[in-house]
């Protein structure tokens, strides 16, 4: 009886060291990142300093299923974890018990996936005496931006990756309005499966690349932009939303159209293969520059972004297309905006946004869990409060904005023979 009134007395004593917590110039957070394929980590201070990182990245071994298998994501991130957190802490010159607070994505994504994360963060802080902070990773991917530009709440963000594609109002760290969203595939699957059926992993420069990659590096090499057109999807419909199935579908006829004229059989690839390439870029760059306008529009109708604070963020693996974030950045000028992006290596999944959101919930004191009663993960989690309906209801009428001169200027002016770009 002894014995458990002192345990009682120590899990007393942890939970009054857990309430006073809080925010500081000097907090440093440890993040973990195991949504999907990537187990990522990283140390990050009040500052926006990164002051270690890991990445034990999968995409290597996906590529040769054709995508990502769910259950070997699974046992590589329980391989991984322990690794890449040791490895972070070191990178960092830190310890575990110099550490304010654990960041850990919850939702959404694999299910099997969020739950090695969230596992191995209860741990450590159970035996650490640490606290956790749940971290959603769409808002993750939103709020990384404010680690290297100055930017203010409200702004827009468009999230554009492999799982999502996202319009949303950011009013603050834990307030966020979703304006639209994919009806069917994200952008970054419909890449990847386009170039998979181009069969351009056959070229060996395209091999060991993921399929959106090699969709931009082929679309540079095109001669004949015209060749191939397509039609803007949604173009009827006044929201915010994207579909980006039926271009998957219409390319892949034009694919086969040409495979059958040419004859071409088994591993060969199409003579217009980087034609089809930069046409398909092209139009899926117009539909997301399209609606991103419509979002635009919408705001400055409601007065619901500062005219002095005309902000878009682009982030998420798609956002490393350079073409299509030019085409963001090329509206978002003409509307008055600043469009910005993280750095690449920190829109794709990585432990770094997640512990930058554990760094911005820390500093508003919000989900600081302390009693590691969180024991479920979500993988299907919405972004925010939903205003897509509101969207429609404004029937906002928006232009098309064409890409095609945007297109010559930026690989035919921008970047040199091989491909490269001088400024980007």
């Amino acid at each position: 009886m002894i014995c458990f009134n002192k345990h009682l007395k120590r899990i007393a004593v942890q939970a009054y060291n857990y309430r006073n917590i809080s925010y500081s110039p000097n907090s440093v957070v440890l993040g973990i990142e195991t949504s999907c394929d990537d187990t990522g980590c990283a140390v990050v201070d009040s500052t926006g300093s990164i002051l270690g990182e890991s990445l034990y990245s999968q995409t290597a071994l996906h590529i040769r299923y054709g995508g990502v298998n769910p259950v070997f994501a699974h046992e590589l991130h329980r391989n991984n974890i322990e690794s890449a957190v040791s490895d972070a802490l070191r990178n960092a010159g830190k310890n575990i018990k110099d550490i304010d607070a654990i960041a850990v994505t919850t939702r959404p994504g694999l299910l099997l996936s969020l739950q090695v994360g969230a596992k191995y963060a209860r741990y450590l802080c159970r035996i650490h005496n640490k606290p956790m902070i749940p971290i959603h990773h769409m808002e993750a991917h939103a709020l990384v931006a404010r680690m290297y530009h100055k930017v203010q709440f409200p702004f827009l963000v468009l999230l554009i990756s492999g799982g999502h594609c996202l319009l949303a109002l950011v009013k603050d760290v834990d307030n966020f309005e979703l304006l639209g969203k994919s009806i069917d595939n994200a952008p970054g699957e419909v890449l990847d499966k386009v170039a998979r059926r181009m069969k351009l992993r056959n070229k060996p420069e395209y091999s060991k690349i993921s399929g959106g990659q090699a969709i931009e590096l082929a679309a540079q090499r095109s001669t004949n932009l015209s060749q191939f057109e397509f039609p803007l999807p949604l173009a009827k419909y006044r929201d915010c939303n994207f579909s980006f199935s039926g271009l998957k579908d219409s390319t892949i006829r034009k694919l086969e159209e040409r495979e059958m004229e040419h004859n071409v059989m088994g591993d060969e690839l199409i003579p217009e293969v980087y034609d089809l390439c930069a046409a398909f870029q092209l139009a899926v760059a117009e539909h997301i520059a399209h609606r991103t306008h419509r979002a635009m529009l919408y705001c400055e109708k409601y007065k619901l972004i500062d005219p002095k604070n005309r902000v878009v963020v682009v982030s998420g693996g798609v956002a490393c297309n350079n073409f299509i974030f030019k085409s963001i950045e090329h509206v978002g000028s003409e509307m008055g905006y600043k469009t910005y992006r993280p750095p690449h290596n920190v829109c794709t999944d990585n432990g770094v946004m997640i512990a930058w959101n554990g760094i911005e919930k820390l500093r508003k004191q919000i989900d600081i869990r302390t009693d590691f009663s969180l024991k479920e993960v979500e993988p299907e989690a919405p972004l925010g409060k939903d205003s897509i309906n509101k969207v429609e209801t404004a029937n906002i009428k928006t232009r098309v904005t064409r890409l095609k001169k945007l297109y010559n200027y930026f690989y035919f002016v921008l970047f040199i023979p091989q491909g490269m770009a001088y400024v980007l």
